[in-house]
């Protein structure tokens, strides 16, 4: 797949333009991860369906996206980032406007889950970071971080943008609109992609083992880091998935749920580029375990108090603490795995995190239907948050032995 370039390249001013680059398409595409969090109230009314089931789609695109970052991540592996973005762009233009068509539920989950999920966004997250992350080394955290923000400012700028065109032209119209979109902006921004992966000298990543620093086999690390990508993103899911159905059930309107999610984002991206420089530093697996401890007490706040002000400045938190938690992952796997191996790696890694914010996402809508409240949610997210914090502790467990 790739050669090996000038070290040059490595954290230089073509790597920076790239990063650039992979930022703004990922801003652009990943709507479709965002997308359905905004419509879901209009969809449900549309179709007249209860919670739980107008909850489905979004789960069945997360499967369908975690699914679809292996598939993408070994196509960057094999050829260059450019084939997945560039099939990405035609799916979600395809996808948004086959969705904005259709008038039967089952078809419409289908299509919602294939289009946008397995073939759209599933190239967007996880491989752009594998791809990103050969280009640096010294500020890899930092760019890392910056590349994953873009989903971040995806959800920031697009969540009130939907939001003001469901009210104005309706959810169907807005789903073409967002379509077209796509694919007139990301197709072409694909060709500044092209270009091999650069190589080091030195070949660290390539050499690194995860035995010599946290004793345990390679695949049962990886393992290990998928399961705690679900419990993480299990415990994420509740706030960003139901936010806008949760104000309003309060009676604040959807549009105030719609904000707060963008004000959740747009902090959420203070918070990933903020992770790169602490991941720099200290790691990914302390920048983990940093995330997912404050992400608790966010989840905690969302539990104690739902008055409008209070939940605006939960948002901004929860944002503030947990954005910088699915990036550390793709740290985690570039630490302790060749780098020949990382955009199929990451993508295993960062599908593990999408299987949890579906599983939460149907679980929330679940609990809701059972309880007629989301309170018994946010207590189910406190609880997978746990998991979350003890396995982190568990892999830094001999690392820490080792230094003392």
């Amino acid at each position: 797949m790739s050669s090996v370039r000038a070290h040059g390249d490595i954290d230089g001013s073509k790597a920076w333009f790239r990063l650039a680059i992979a930022t703004l398409i990922a801003s652009i595409g990943n709507v479709g991860m965002w997308s359905y969090s905004i419509v879901l109230p209009a969809v449900q009314q549309d179709f007249g369906l209860t919670r739980g089931d107008a909850s489905v789609p979004y789960t069945v695109t997360m499967l369908c996206f975690a699914a679809g970052a292996i598939f993408m991540g070994r196509l960057a592996d094999r050829y260059n980032i450019t084939l997945p973005v560039a099939i990405a762009a035609g799916a979600l233009g395809l996808g948004f406007a086959l969705c904005a068509t259709l008038r039967n539920f089952p078809l419409f989950i289908i299509c919602h889950g294939v289009f946008l999920g397995f073939f759209g966004v599933s190239a967007l997250f996880a491989p752009l970071m594998a791809d990103i992350s050969h280009w640096f080394e010294r500020r890899r955290g930092v760019a890392v971080t910056v590349c994953a923000a873009g989903n971040y400012i995806a959800g920031a700028v697009w969540s009130p943008v939907l939001q003001r065109l469901i009210e104005h032209v309706g959810w169907r119209e807005a789903y073409l609109i967002v379509g077209i979109i796509c694919v007139v902006t990301i197709l072409p921004l694909t060709w500044f992609l092209r270009g091999r992966t650069p190589t080091t000298h030195s070949q660290r990543a390539a050499a690194a083992t995860p035995q010599g620093v946290s004793g345990f086999s390679p695949n049962a690390l990886q393992g290990l880091i998928c399961i705690a990508g679900v419990a993480c993103c299990v415990a994420m899911s509740m706030p960003q998935v139901h936010i806008v159905a949760y104000c309003g059930d309060l009676g604040y309107g959807p549009a105030a749920g719609a904000d707060m999610l963008a004000l959740m984002l747009i902090f959420g991206m203070v918070s990933r580029v903020a992770s790169g420089f602490v991941a720099d530093r200290v790691g990914g697996l302390v920048t983990l375990l940093i995330g997912s401890v404050a992400q608790g007490a966010a989840l905690l706040l969302y539990f104690l108090f739902d008055g409008l002000t209070s939940l605006y400045v939960i948002s901004a938190l929860f944002g503030l603490f947990q954005g910088g938690i699915v990036p550390s992952y793709a740290l985690i796997i570039r630490e302790y795995f060749p780098a020949q191996q990382a955009a199929t790696r990451v993508a295993i890694a960062v599908s593990a995190t999408i299987v949890g914010m579906a599983l939460g996402g149907w679980l929330s809508g679940l609990i809701f239907d059972a309880t007629g409240s989301y309170r018994a949610a946010f207590a189910n997210g406190i609880a997978w948050n746990l998991l979350n914090v003890s396995l982190a502790l568990w892999l830094l467990m001999p690392k820490w032995r080792t230094a003392t």
